[in-house]
């Protein structure tokens, strides 16, 4: 496994791969079996495996845990060692950013519900990111989790809107054996909120239950939802087609909801797709 830290250093160990299917994974490192499943499919399906650990600024908000994001630089190297990665990038930010450069804005209404009305911005900066990833690496596949899932709606829009030849994969959320989303911000949990936590995934896969027993109106499973999760404080639950449009009714094979909620200072997302 080759490991570079400049954008010049990566140039110049790509193009003995120019040749090669090569499979992406970007990343902001701490990584856990979620990423450890993207990186296991990326390099199923190709020939070279690129994988990125770059903690982004520019997608963190005032107050937000920049500075508190965990970091394990070389228990990441280990995993990636491992999983049989090709090429690890582990760039600073001046490698990535300079000053008054073109910026990149999200979509005005779906950059800007959910995950984006919380957080303002949130998805300009991962798509600038993402987008000048891309272009580094020019992959053939990139990989993305489906917890992210309005990141994930987002992402293949921009490869759309931009014409850019890059199939992006969505992967299946990873959960822990009690049923919490793997997140890197699960360390932040107590063993107390940690149970408390788990109420998130309790209430998607109860409201899941509902719909396989033909109950497909929102409102009815917004309101048993919020039973469930009535202990913590939560920001949304929220119920969208595959586009991410709003829906009154579960549409089988094409619906997802998603939970926003903090428990304690912890702020968790999940979802289930239906």
């Amino acid at each position: 496994m080759k490991i570079v830290k400049t954008v010049d250093e990566l140039r110049e160990v790509l193009k003995q791969y120019k040749n090669n299917s090569i499979g992406f994974v970007p990343t902001m490192g701490a990584l856990h079996d979620g990423h450890i499943s993207l990186i296991k499919r990326s390099r199923d399906e190709n020939d070279v495996v690129v994988v990125s650990i770059f903690v982004n600024p520019t997608q963190f908000l005032a107050g937000e845990d920049l500075d508190k994001y965990p970091r394990r630089d070389e228990v990441d190297k280990k995993i990636c060692q491992l999983a049989k990665v090709d090429v690890l990038f582990m760039p600073n930010i001046n490698d990535m950013y300079g000053d008054d450069e073109v910026k990149m804005l999200a979509p005005s209404v779906k950059g800007y519900i959910l995950e984006g009305f919380i957080r303002p911005g949130h998805f300009d900066g991962v798509l600038r990111i993402v987008c000048k990833l891309f272009n580094l690496v020019k992959p053939t596949n990139a990989y993305f989790g489906k917890k992210d899932a309005q990141q994930l709606v987002l992402i293949q829009q921009m490869v759309k809107d931009l014409f850019m030849d890059i199939n992006v994969v969505p992967c299946e959320l990873v959960r822990d054996s009690d049923g919490l989303a793997l997140s890197s911000r699960n360390v932040y949990l107590t063993p107390e909120q940690r149970q408390q936590a788990l109420a998130i995934s309790k209430s998607l896969k109860s409201a899941a239950k509902k719909v396989g027993m033909g109950e497909f109106d929102v409102k009815v499973l917004k309101t048993f939802m919020s039973d469930i999760l009535c202990e913590l404080d939560v920001e949304y639950i929220a119920f969208v087609n595959r586009e991410f449009n709003e829906i009154e009714k579960i549409e089988v094979k094409n619906s997802i909801i998603l939970v926003a909620a903090r428990v304690g200072v912890t702020r968790l997302i999940d979802n289930i797709w239906i």
